[in-house]
């Protein structure tokens, strides 16, 4: 099942948050158009500096198969190969584009499609936003250490791990 990241851009003039409206789901994942029409699909979901990136990636790429004679077969599995990479990060780039543009990660969220993972996202998220009743005393929480059964022998061993001198 997807995974999605929840992402609240920066609140405009006037705003003291962001408008729920203007939250960005992004999906963990293969982005089919983002291999097939890499510049577009990089236009379309405004990743300005990305774009720039990757024309300059592909015209010093195709620059260096030029000069080294590459066949042409050798150049199209460049091509091919490269957009590729871009239909598999996809996904990071445009977080990767918009943390700089200083949106906060609110969440994460396991759907199967984006309609749910918004539904699931902002049911959860609506019941944070509400005040709930305060506690009687604001103590600090106190934790306990783990309860141990029996006295600590000389074969203890954390984890998962096998028995010392055990067969394996």
């Amino acid at each position: 099942m997807p995974t999605f990241t929840v992402h609240e851009p920066r609140p405009r003039k006037g705003e003291s948050a962001a408008s729920p409206e203007r939250f960005v789901f992004v999906r963990d994942g293969f982005y089919f158009w983002a291999f097939a029409l890499p510049p577009l699909w990089l236009l379309a979901r405004r990743l300005w500096l990305v774009f720039v990136l990757y024309l300059l990636a592909v015209i010093a790429i195709n620059v260096a198969l030029y000069f080294l004679n590459a066949p042409s077969l050798a150049r199209l599995s460049v091509s091919f190969l490269t957009s590729l990479l871009i239909g598999f990060e996809a996904g990071t780039l445009w977080r990767w584009t918009l943390a700089r543009r200083k949106a906060k990660t609110v969440g994460v969220v396991v759907a199967e499609d984006l309609e749910m993972a918004e539904r699931r996202f902002f049911a959860a998220w609506g019941e944070r936003q509400t005040p709930q009743s305060a506690p009687a005393k604001s103590e600090p929480p106190q934790f306990s250490a783990p309860v141990r059964r029996g006295p600590p022998t000389g074969s203890d061993v954390i984890g998962l791990f096998p028995e010392p001198g055990g067969s394996r």
